[in-house]
């Protein structure tokens, strides 16, 4: 469990710098450079997430039960993720659902934490989709605080809409299907 905490404050933590030091960014950027502060960013990124996926790898060795969900849970946690993947491409694809939304990633990540939760009871469950869970809504309270920072994007069209919802329903789909039992050795339904 160790090794999935570590990867957490690693990964969740480079990502709540603005949130604990809203200026905090700018100024690395101001002394390191911008393509050094980012190429920092993402290696920390990389080695929080590996230690994730590592760490919660070894935690499910050793089960801790929490909680057992009741099996319609299942089905409640797979419609609650059905957005999440339109959702993330709509970040990148500026339209109506971006601007909707505001924030994507965030409300994606919010349903994929919180119905990961309803569906698995295991404490490496709870510590990892809780800990997501957690820095989305406080990183969604601290962006009300903030000024917005300037980021290049393509030229919002409704046809980014359609490419982000049919894109992103066949990658559920694959998900569903196939992707989650290959990537994470658990199918999300029984088959």
């Amino acid at each position: 469990m160790g090794v999935l905490i570590l990867g957490l404050v690693l990964f969740l933590g480079v990502h709540s710098l603005s949130i604990v030091a809203s200026g905090g960014r700018d100024r690395l950027v101001a002394r390191l450079g911008e393509q050094p502060f980012k190429g920092l960013y993402s290696l920390a990124s990389l080695v929080g997430l590996i230690l994730i996926i590592w760490g919660y790898g070894l935690a499910r060795q050793e089960p801790v039960v929490v909680y057992l969900p009741p099996a319609w849970l299942r089905h409640l946690a797979l419609l609650l993720l059905l957005p999440v993947f339109p959702l993330l491409l709509a970040t990148y694809l500026p339209g109506r659902i971006q601007r909707a939304t505001k924030h994507p990633t965030l409300i994606a990540v919010k349903l994929w934490a919180l119905a990961h939760l309803l569906a698995n009871g295991m404490l490496a469950d709870v510590v990892l989709f809780g800990a997501f869970l957690a820095w989305a809504v406080a990183e969604r309270i601290s962006l009300k605080r903030r000024t917005p920072r300037a980021v290049p994007a393509l030229p919002a069209s409704p046809r980014n809409d359609l490419i982000a919802v049919v894109g992103g329903l066949l990658v559920y789909g694959a998900f569903v299907v196939w992707l989650h039992r290959v990537l994470i050795g658990v199918s999300p339904v029984p088959m």
